[in-house]
């Protein structure tokens, strides 16, 4: 059986912009703004699952509150571990390890951040989470609060792009992707 995905990514947080990874950030009054108009309209799901950190799970616990729905905390779908890189900017990363920086734009899978979690390990850790809830709730209709790494990875593998493309995968603030996962485990986009 097939199971249905929507992904949206957890809002604004009270550090900014950079690279979060498992720093775990509150959200601000925006972030719960644009989480909140995102999901008005939207549903109904079966089941609500979330990444543990504050900026995801914090949501997702007011969200199952409001519409009665079941959730669960899934560590698999938590954001890419940064290693020395945590907390920085881009810009910040520019002034200081230009070239490394470069190295990771360019080919994520090939270049690891210092003391950082390995792209392979990471896409391993999110493909595993999903599979698992394949296994659980093939048939529903699951929404997933997560990360823009997790999401870049699973509509990168959807719409079928080279894994040095991961990183042009755009996910904003707030956003909702919808996914298929077929019951041969292969994701598919859909409008």
């Amino acid at each position: 059986m097939t199971l249905s995905l929507e992904l949206l990514r957890h809002g604004e947080t009270e550090q900014g912009g950079g690279l979060r990874g498992s720093l775990d950030d509150a959200l601000t009054e925006k972030g719960w703004a644009q989480l909140r108009a995102a999901v008005a309209d939207a549903g109904p799901w079966d089941r609500l699952i979330s990444s543990p950190l504050q900026r995801c799970a914090r949501f997702a616990e007011e969200l199952a509150a409001q519409r009665d729905l079941p959730l669960e905390l899934e560590a698999g779908l938590q954001e890419l571990h940064f290693g020395a890189w945590e907390g920085r900017s881009a810009a910040e990363l520019m002034a200081s390890d230009a070239a490394a920086l470069g190295r990771f734009w360019s080919d994520p899978y090939a270049f690891t951040p210092p003391g950082g979690e390995p792209l392979a390990d990471f896409e391993a850790r999110v493909l595993g989470a999903v599979q698992r809830l394949q296994l659980r709730y093939a048939g529903e209709r699951l929404l997933l609060i997560t990360h823009g790494g997790v999401m870049r990875l699973l509509l990168a593998g959807a719409r079928g792009l080279p894994p040095a493309d991961l990183l042009q995968v755009e996910v904003a603030h707030a956003q909702r992707f919808h996914l298929q996962l077929d019951r041969f485990g292969r994701l598919q986009e859909l409008p």
